[in-house]
């Protein structure tokens, strides 16, 4: 199943999630990430906290959506908004259709504490991303997958409330 996360800059909370994803459940997944503006570069934060971690950072980078919305593009079968910028906009028509939900973390960029704000954004995207990899997400359809991951958000946002 092939998973794009998006963000508008494709900087910080769509590269956690693209590594994540291929790191947690590789055999099963595959992430891709990119933004509708992307800025061009990965934030140093995500970076420090991905090799914090102990994964990989080796070829990510910032880029555009477009990139995935042509015909010759990888099929997406699952598109992933992690920033409400990102889920209020227009977003390209997507070949084959995928579904899309909307799983808003906050920016941890532009935080006071870039250390702290990047161990809640990729604490958080982990847990929701470790109970998707539970589900059975192939043999769903789009609006089951789009309700499964919604719920997982909901119970999960309580839990960074809790936390945060």
């Amino acid at each position: 199943m092939n998973i794009l996360v998006l963000c508008t800059g494709n900087s910080a909370r769509s590269i956690l999630g693209e590594v994540l994803i291929d790191n947690l459940d590789g055999e099963r997944f595959r992430a891709f990430s990119a933004g509708s503006r992307p800025v061009g570069r990965v934030n140093p934060g995500a970076i420090a906290k991905l090799e914090r971690e102990g994964h990989l950072t080796e070829g990510l980078s910032s880029k555009s959506w477009d990139e995935f919305a042509n015909p010759d593009s990888p099929q997406i079968d699952l598109v992933i908004t992690v920033c409400d910028s990102a889920a209020g906009e227009s977003c390209p028509i997507w070949p084959g259709h995928p579904a899309v939900v909307h799983w808003g973390i906050p920016d941890p960029a532009h935080a006071d504490d870039i250390d702290a704000a990047f161990d809640r954004a990729y604490d958080s995207l982990r847990r929701r991303i470790e109970a998707m990899a539970e589900l059975e997400l192939e043999d769903l359809d789009n609006t089951a997958i789009v309700d499964a991951l919604t719920a997982i958000h909901a119970r999960e946002k309580k839990a960074d409330s809790t936390v945060g």
